[in-house]
């Protein structure tokens, strides 16, 4: 009889403990929307969290559905990282290889030493600056021209190369054009070939240069679905569906982010107590350790201008793509205050009881 008290009472518990979950659950996405509709977070245009292999949360706004494709800014870098480790897999380039190789017709002797590895740390030594507003935005003015990579060449080489951090559209754009070079094809049917037809990713655009070099700097639209296979691809290692599309060494290789960067993306979040540290860069990928509450988790992400974001956080097997129309001001790091207070708690309200 005692047995059977014991399982009826570990039953109810059960019960009672999962119904709380779902009650705190239920509480958190309904306050989520409403702010987004009352404009607490204003122009949150998508949501969609995966935990392990279930969809917990999908949410569309601002006109935006599930199959609008949407500009994914510079989050798209670190897809040219995803391209560019294909194509050192293939052996069609190596990170010590120089511009000088892919570029005979680059005659400044300083720039022709500059590596790939360079570029993809965002250390080449380029005159280009858009993080810090410091400038110049060679963004801006390379868009102005027929020939984008051209562009890019003739920018001033101002430091030596391997040294300072230095966020730009640049150098993505030039290992666009080394992946184009290297492989015989344009990067567009580079990408197809190697990520988008592999993931079952169809339907997007790119930007193209009036001589036709894709834009792999950003600009690139698709849908948030398909942000979100990218970002599964990296939680995988580089493995989609038992085919390894880049290899498990790239993957880890490029988001082993040690570069400090001096930038908090928690801080712009203005949670007052919220402790935030530098985020940290890899081969066009970011790292940042977030603590908030009973929150202390690290993140890697992908980052672009107006709230696109594609997360991967280990401690909670969960990956995040936000969408979002914030350009040009702070609100663009909306979507990590989103993360902490709604997110994660959703999250954890599945396993614990959650103080609200």
């Amino acid at each position: 009889m005692q047995l059977i008290r014991t399982i009826l009472l570990c039953i109810t518990t059960f019960f009672i403990t999962g119904c709380q979950a779902q009650v705190v659950e239920s509480f958190l996405i309904k306050e989520l929307r409403s702010k987004i509709a009352d404009k607490t977070y204003p122009r949150i245009d998508g949501i969609l969290v995966q935990q392990a292999d279930k969809i917990i949360l999908e949410e569309y706004f601002n006109g935006f559905k599930k199959n609008t494709t949407h500009d994914t800014r510079s989050s798209f870098k670190s897809i040219t990282s995803l391209l560019a480790g294909i194509a050192v897999d293939q052996q069609l380039i190596s990170l010590n290889d120089t511009l000088g190789r892919f570029f005979p017709e680059l005659k400044h002797e300083g720039k022709r030493r500059i590596t790939v590895r360079n570029l993809l740390e965002m250390r080449s030594g380029l005159a280009c600056e858009e993080f810090y507003d410091i400038g110049p935005v060679c963004e801006d003015a390379m868009v102005e021209t027929d020939d984008w990579v051209a562009f890019c060449l003739g920018v001033d080489l101002i430091r030596k190369p391997g040294v300072n951090w230095s966020y730009n559209s640049n150098e993505p754009m030039l290992v666009g054009e080394i992946i184009a070079r290297a492989s015989g094809m344009s990067v567009m049917d580079f990408a197809k070939k190697n990520l988008f037809q592999p993931l079952g990713i169809t339907d997007y655009k790119w930007t193209i240069s009036p001589k036709g070099q894709g834009m792999t700097a950003g600009s690139f639209y698709m849908r948030p679905e398909d942000m979100l296979k990218i970002i599964n691809l990296v939680k995988n290692k580089g493995n989609w569906k038992g085919k390894q599309v880049v290899s498990r060494k790239w993957v880890e290789q490029s988001t082993d982010c040690k570069i400090v960067i001096d930038f908090s993306f928690a801080r712009y979040t203005r949670i007052p107590d919220a402790e935030y540290e530098s985020a940290r860069y890899g081969f066009f990928w970011y790292k940042e350790r977030f603590r908030y509450k009973n929150i202390d988790t690290e993140v890697l992400f992908a980052s672009g201008n107006g709230g696109q974001y594609m997360m991967y956080l280990p401690a909670y097997d969960l990956t995040v793509v936000f969408t979002g129309s914030n350009y040009g001001n702070w609100r663009g790091k909306l979507p990590f205050e989103i993360l902490l207070k709604y997110v994660i708690p959703i999250v954890l309200s599945k396993y614990t009881s959650i103080e609200n």
